[in-house]
C-alpha cells in the first residue's frame, strides 16, 4: 500500500508526493502556500478515485508520464517512466491504492 507524504519545501510551499509500498515516488501534487491545500488535494484524489483521468504524454527525450485530472484540474503529476509498460504499471498503483493510502505529515520539524 502507498501512502501520500507531505512536505514543507525551504520556499515554504507544501507539497505532497504519493509513494509506492517500496518508497519510490510515483505522483507529485501541486505546490501550496498552506498544508490545508495539500490535504485539500490528497481528499480529492481519494474522494474521486473512480472519475480520475489519466493523461498520458511523452518527452522529446523518450520519457513517458501522466497527468492525474478530477473535473478538469489538475491534481498531480507523475514522475518519468522510461518504457510504457512502467507507466501502465504506475497508474494501476494509484487505481489500486489511492483509496486506502495513508496521509503522512512531515512538514512539521519536530527535532529542534
Amino acid at each position: 500500500m502507498g501512502a501520500f507524504v507531505i512536505t514543507k519545501r525551504e520556499n515554504e510551499q507544501y507539497r505532497f508526493n504519493y509513494t509506492s509500498r517500496k518508497g519510490k515516488i510515483i505522483l507529485t501534487g501541486a505546490s501550496h502556500n498552506q498544508k490545508v491545500g495539500c490535504v485539500r488535494d490528497i481528499q480529492m484524489l481519494k474522494l474521486y478515485h473512480a472519475d480520475t483521468l489519466f493523461l498520458k504524454f511523452k518527452t522529446p527525450g523518450g520519457k513517458y508520464f501522466f497527468r492525474v485530472v478530477i473535473q478538469d484540474h489538475i491534481y498531480a503529476t507523475s514522475r518519468k517512466f522510461t518504457t510504457e509498460l512502467r507507466i501502465a504499471k504506475g497508474i494501476e498503483e494509484i487505481q489500486r491504492n489511492v483509496e486506502i493510502a495513508e496521509v503522512l505529515d512531515f512538514s512539521v520539524d519536530v527535532f529542534f
